[in-house]
């Protein structure tokens, strides 16, 4: 092959592996679920946006409470909550993939984070009692679960008046939830914004549960 003819190859490689990336996404977008424990390498890749930090800076954890994570996968923000709500406070990290479970269980178990309690559960049908926890997070989750409606149900339903839930979403997941349709969503069950951090395009969002707010059950 000529020297001109191999940028030409190259582009057209690049070109076919982008589509097929594109292809996957999209596919993945409409049809979701959760990253499979195969690809868990990828869930403790650094992100920027949606830091660990940035996450307890918005959530607010305090001593002794009782918090609840969804999708907490192989626990990249599981540890440093929990760290936060030592000595007498729990997380309740809740994963539909029993692989996930069981590699949060002995990573929590290595880092001396007793106070984590790894769970296998649906967010759809949270194994919980109404009004249970404190505040709830869940990050590049939500969009993840095939019925986002219930979820935010359940979530509403086990938070206790005056508790807080926080979202956080980034691109370039697939999954992406845009923050105005969720303001509006989570609005719509009695929770009152109360601010959010970052951008378009990666953000942490805080919700408080009044019950003064708080619709029907």
């Amino acid at each position: 092959m000529s020297s001109r003819r191999l940028p030409r190859a190259i582009a057209a490689l690049l070109g076919v592996v982008l589509l097929a990336g594109l292809g996957y996404a999209l596919r993945w977008r409409s049809n979701p679920s959760p990253c499979p424990y195969a690809q868990r390498h990828a869930i403790d890749l650094p992100r920027p946006v949606v830091t660990r930090s940035r996450l307890c800076d918005v959530l607010e954890p305090r001593p002794g409470e009782r918090l609840l994570e969804v999708g907490p996968g192989t626990g990249y923000y599981t540890g440093t909550v929990a760290r936060a709500v030592e000595p007498s406070g729990t997380v309740h990290a809740v994963d539909v993939q029993s692989e996930m479970v069981e590699h949060l269980r002995t990573r929590t178990r290595a880092d001396g984070d007793s106070n984590v309690e790894p769970v296998r559960g649906d967010a759809r049908a949270l194994p919980y009692p109404d009004d249970a926890f404190d505040a709830a997070y869940l990050v590049l989750v939500l969009g993840e679960i095939p019925d986002q409606e219930r979820t935010l149900d359940e979530l509403e339903r086990v938070l206790e008046p005056g508790g807080r839930l926080v979202v956080g979403e980034s691109l370039p997941d697939p999954h992406f939830v845009g923050f105005e349709r969720l303001r509006r969503r989570v609005e719509r069950r009695g929770l009152t914004f109360d601010g959010r951090v970052g951008t378009r395009a990666g953000y942490f969002v805080r919700f408080d549960a009044s019950a003064a707010e708080r619709p029907p059950r």
